[in-house]
């Protein structure tokens, strides 16, 4: 954001400049318009190649944004499954042990 906001000041700062020397130059009329079209077309160009760069850069940064995400989720569907299996097994091996479980001595003076 900071290099975006620097970016967009630098070209605006630039036109400023070349604007502000066009006009205070010793030239015709005619020249000065013709070097303030050049600049502006030069402008132009510099601040189109600045956001086609900016733009890439953010569609870089997206796409890598997107890949971590979506490592990320894989890994957490991953723990999440192995935590079931082991929640899973953990109960089938409690259920087993309380099924097979001897009988108490409490157990089988209530019977009687």
């Amino acid at each position: 954001m900071k290099k975006t906001k620097f970016g967009i000041g630098l070209v605006v700062g630039a036109i400023a400049g070349v604007v502000a020397g066009l006009l205070t130059a010793p030239k015709s009329g005619k020249e000065t318009r013709a070097d303030f079209e050049r600049k502006k077309a030069e402008a132009k160009d510099k601040a189109n190649t600045t956001a086609t760069e900016l733009k890439g850069r953010a569609n870089e940064t997206a796409e890598d944004l997107k890949a971590r995400a979506r490592d990320v989720a894989d890994d957490a569907k991953s723990q999440a499954a192995e935590l079931k299996d082991r929640a899973t097994r953990a109960a089938e091996s409690a259920k087993e042990a309380w099924n097979t479980e001897p009988e108490t001595k409490e157990s089988q003076t209530r019977k009687k």
